[in-house]
């Protein structure tokens, strides 16, 4: 196997983690939230924080190198309308990414600590709870596009 093909596994598997993790992640916390259990929320906000720190953190360091790599070595430039899209949407991903990891960091300390002494969550975990959804949204919707864009590379202007 060359190496092309082993750089674009790496960034196949890494993108599959980061969108599969990401997509999982939400899913259960989403859910989890609306359970009206502190138990599970404080269980499922951690493990929501490892697999991000676990997963989603690589593959994100991952995804632009790789991929970088590969459009060089296949000669597309950088402003190539596809690729220009894609990257300005992986950039918009990761901007809605980064406060949302912060978010979930509080909401799970939170979370953890209503669980230790008992009674209902504060409102403060609530406003960061629509905070990491409102993000969410946009985040995952330009990783579809972006998975769209990588798959079909369309002529999109020029």
């Amino acid at each position: 196997m060359n190496t092309y093909l082993v750089i674009k596994w790496l960034h196949i598997v890494s993108s599959v983690l980061l969108a599969g993790t990401g997509f999982g992640s939400a899913f259960y916390l989403f859910f989890a939230n609306r359970s009206g259990s502190v138990a599970a929320q404080a269980v499922v906000a951690r493990l929501v924080k490892r697999a991000d720190l676990w997963f989603t953190t690589p593959a994100i360091l991952i995804q632009p190198i790789s991929g970088v790599w590969m459009a060089s070595q296949a000669g597309w430039a950088l402003d190539t309308p596809w690729l220009a899209v894609s990257i300005a949407l992986y950039l918009l991903a990761g901007a809605c990414w980064l406060p949302v990891l912060w978010l979930q960091l509080r909401m799970s300390a939170i979370a953890d600590h209503t669980l230790a002494t008992g009674g209902d969550l504060p409102p403060l975990y609530w406003r960061y709870a629509r905070w990491w959804e409102g993000l969410g949204y946009p985040a995952f919707v330009a990783v579809l596009v972006v998975f769209y864009l990588m798959v079909n590379k369309p002529a999109l202007w020029g």
